[in-house]
């Protein structure tokens, strides 16, 4: 009964969703969704990507079960271990397009322990942050705060604040303008020039 629940719970989400055993806490006890879990896998409906970690591969016809992204499994592990997630500086910036660089290791700032989790073949690095660094975790504005660390106080111009502009909608930039009271000062005038971006 529980196996089935879950069974149709991980089909909604659809191919290459990644979860958790406390994702379906819900649905019954931790020991019963951890045995639902493991006959799953040994059907091959879904695959043990590692601990506690599985996912509903997407499927290729010329390459078969493709890797989940580093993304998802770094959300996957954040939401399993309870803790916030914010993109490293570096990645933040490649993500907004400031910068053409694809980290090597892709890093994770978390209020959690410095770690490194070897997923498949994906090395990802979780780095222990202060809150001031955290401030718009697992939003876009986040994002947003780390890419402006990245680019650094004194070589923000125009193209950087159109860029970043253009990445959010009025929500984001609502929400920007509120959480910028967080983060360092020399960040205040450059937020303000981006909420008023047209």
């Amino acid at each position: 009964m529980i196996t089935s629940r879950i069974k149709q719970r991980i089909i909604g989400k659809g191919r290459g969703a990644i979860f958790a055993p406390p994702d379906f806490l819900d649905i019954g006890s931790r020991a019963s969704v951890d045995q639902a879990l493991s006959r799953l896998a040994d059907q091959g409906m879904i695959r043990r990507l590692t601990r506690g970690l599985y996912d509903y591969p997407k499927q290729s016809p010329r390459f078969g079960f493709l890797s989940p992204s580093a993304d998802d499994i770094a959300r996957a592990v954040a939401r399993k271990d309870s803790q916030v997630l914010q993109p490293s500086p570096a990645m933040a910036a490649n993500q907004l397009g400031l910068s053409t660089q694809v980290p090597s290791k892709p890093t994770y700032m978390t209020d959690g322990p410095t770690r490194t989790k070897r997923v498949g073949r994906q090395v990802i690095q979780f780095r222990n942050a202060s809150s001031k660094t955290l401030v718009g975790a697992g939003q876009k504005t986040g994002a947003v705060f780390q890419a402006l660390r990245y680019v650094g106080k004194g070589r923000i111009d125009d193209q950087v604040i159109s860029k970043l502009a253009r990445a959010l909608d009025d929500k984001d930039r609502a929400q920007l303008s509120k959480q910028s009271r967080h983060v360092p000062a020399w960040m205040h005038p450059i937020v303000q020039q981006i909420v008023a971006h047209a």
